[in-house]
This record gives structure tokens, C-alpha cells and sequence, in this order.
């Protein structure tokens, strides 16, 4: 009978996850993860009858060579944005995680969509040894659409394993107090270097609406956030605005539209806009493409004058440090053992 060893600490890792990204800006590609993501009934809850049909007959016919693209535009040498930006975040929150806590604790990549796979990611934990994980979606703000589908695909995982870590998950940090302090470092710095706007705009992710009417949090937390970075930074009501960007379809969205928005502000006395995008941690084709390329030509030919987009958190030094509290608050207890 083997003797079980009770002196050796229980090995702690960290998934860290994000929406995904195709493997590269090709249609054959970008149809693929578009198929997985847009069949997905989190993301989209339509029945399958009425939604499947749609999907594959026309959209997965006809938008895979736009969004490529999209995506060609915004590419960079190393790959996609969102995923070398990741890798980056990864490797810096194993450092800060290692130097805090004087031990290593591996952190890996999952994607809800695309490669790597959440399971993928699991995988290579387990075969570092690590028997707790704490997952960490990469969504400051809860909504049905994107947190949720991350804890339905480790459930699922978990399905198939005779045996799994012991799991804490990570909801939310829509309003933690380290998330809004980079935040708002993050717009000072931009101030500081190219000068301040009319207006700061806070573009969000939008959702539709009978998803918050159906018990979603999202549009408030995603109000509370933006209050909370407007008050951190001192502004007026008059000196900042609330948008929702990225509708997909026919069915009424959250308002009022980014894109809606930035050609009416020129008209309101508005000429000069700095925008950011508090919903994404990472800088991906809805904020390298849809906001800092298409939101400035909208803004500049509805008679803006000056437009700056404000990047993403990413793997800046404040936002890693406050993924790494993430981590820690929710491994509390562990780490002593």
C-alpha cells in the first residue's frame, strides 16, 4: 500500500482565458472560428430550428472573406494581436505570481474559442502537477455572452476526466479597485502624450437587450464601471460618455451605439474624442479595427477633428499586477498550504 504523503503542498495553477482569435486572417480560417463561436447558444440563444439554417446558409457563406479581411488589417508579424498579447500577459503574471509568493505557479492560455482550447490549457497544467486552478476569464464585466460560456466548456471538460483540479472561478472585477486605478493611469498617460479630448468616451461591448431585461448584469456593471473611472479621473457629467459597440443582427442591442454616437457628436460642439474600450483586456479586431480605424473615420468625416484611441489594459505593468490580485483573492487559503 502506498503511503500518502501529507507534508507536499497541493501545486497551484492558473488559466487564463479570452475569447480567441482564428489561427490566421484567412477566410477558411475565420470561418472556422466563426462557425464555433457563433454556435455557441450563449452567444447566440436563438433555436437552433430558426438560428442553424441562418448560420451556415448565408453567414458563414458570405462574411468569412470580409472579416478576414478585418483581421488582415490589424495583424501583426508575430500573429494575432489578441493572441501575442496574451502570451505576453502570460508570462509576466507566472513572474509577478513566482516573485509575490516564492514559488512557481504555471499559467497557461485557454481559449472559450479557437486554439488553444480551454481543455488544451487544462492539459498542459496537469502535466506540470498542478492539482487547484484557479480560472480567470479575462471579462472585467459579467455577462451571459461571454463569462458564462467559460464555465460551461471547464464543466464540460470535467465531464470526460476521471479526475480534475479543485477549481475557483473568477466572476468578475468590474469595479475592483486595481482595475479602475489602471484604468485611469492608463488615460492620464494618454493625456499627458498626446493632449486631452472634448470627451472621453467609454466604449463597451454590447449585448442585446432582452439579455439584461432576462437577468444579465452586464449593462449595470459596465454603468458602474464607467462612473467609477470618470469619478477616479475627475470628469463631469459633460466631460465623458457610456457606449455600447460590436451589434450583431436585427434584435435590439444596448444604446446608445458607439458607432451612432461618434458621428453625432461633431454636430453637438464635440470636435475632439479620446475613446477607450474598459470591456476588453486585451487589444483585438473590435478595438484595433472597429475603434481605432473605423470609429476615427466615422468620427473624422461627420466633422471631428481629432480622434485618439486609447489601447487596451494588455500587458501593461498596473494591469498585470492587478491580475495577479485576482489570483491571489481567489486562491486565498491555498497559498499557505
Amino acid at each position: 500500500m502506498n503511503k500518502v504523503d501529507n507534508l507536499s503542498p497541493a501545486k497551484l495553477g492558473v488559466l487564463l482565458v479570452n475569447l480567441g482569435t482564428p489561427d490566421t486572417p484567412t477566410p477558411k480560417d475565420v470561418r472556422q472560428f466563426l462557425k464555433q463561436f457563433l454556435s455557441d447558444p450563449r452567444v447566440v440563444d436563438l433555436s437552433p430550428w430558426i438560428w442553424k439554417p441562418i448560420l451556415n446558409g448565408i453567414i458563414l457563406n458570405t462574411r468569412p472573406k470580409a472579416v478576414a479581411k478585418l483581421y488582415e488589417s490589424i495583424w501583426w508579424p508575430e500573429g494575432s494581436p489578441l493572441m501575442v498579447i496574451s502570451e505576453r500577459q502570460r508570462e509576466a503574471l507566472s513572474e509577478i505570481l513566482k516573485a509575490r509568493h516564492g514559488r512557481d505557479i504555471p499559467v497557461e492560455l485557454g481559449m472559450s474559442y479557437g486554439n488553444p482550447s480551454l481543455s488544451a490549457g487544462i492539459d498542459k497544467l496537469l502535466a506540470k502537477g498542478i492539482e487547484r486552478l484557479v480560472v480567470l476569464p479575462l471579462y472585467p464585466q459579467y455577462s451571459c455572452s461571454t463569462v458564462a460560456p467559460v464555465f460551461d466548456a471547464i464543466a464540460s471538460d470535467y465531464k470526460q476526466r476521471r479526475n480534475y483540479p479543485e477549481t475557483r472561478f473568477s466572476k468578475e472585477y468590474f469595479n475592483h479597485p486595481a482595475y479602475i486605478a489602471a484604468l485611469a493611469d492608463s488615460v492620464r498617460r494618454h493625456w499627458q502624450e498626446k493632449g486631452r479630448g472634448d470627451c472621453l468616451l467609454m466604449s463597451f461591448h454590447g449585448v442585446p437587450l432582452r439579455y439584461v431585461t432576462e437577468g444579465d448584469p452586464y449593462q449595470a456593471q459596465c454603468q458602474h464601471t464607467a462612473q467609477l473611472l470618470a469619478e477616479a479621473l475627475g470628469l463631469s457629467e459633460s466631460q465623458w460618455r457610456l457606449c455600447f459597440q460590436s451589434k450583431f443582427g436585427k434584435e435590439e442591442w444596448l444604446t446608445p451605439a458607439t458607432d451612432a454616437l461618434l458621428e453625432s457628436l461633431p454636430s453637438q460642439g464635440v470636435k475632439r474624442v479620446d475613446i477607450l474600450c474598459p470591456a476588453f483586456a486585451v487589444d483585438c479586431l473590435e478595438t484595433l479595427e472597429e475603434i481605432s480605424i473605423g470609429g476615427k473615420e466615422s468620427f473624422i468625416e461627420a466633422g471631428g477633428e481629432a480622434y485618439h484611441f486609447i489601447p487596451c489594459l494588455n500587458d501593461d505593468e498596473a494591469h498585470m499586477q492587478l491580475l495577479a490580485d485576482l489570483v491571489t483573492e481567489q486562491a486565498a487559503g491555498w497559498l499557505k498550504s
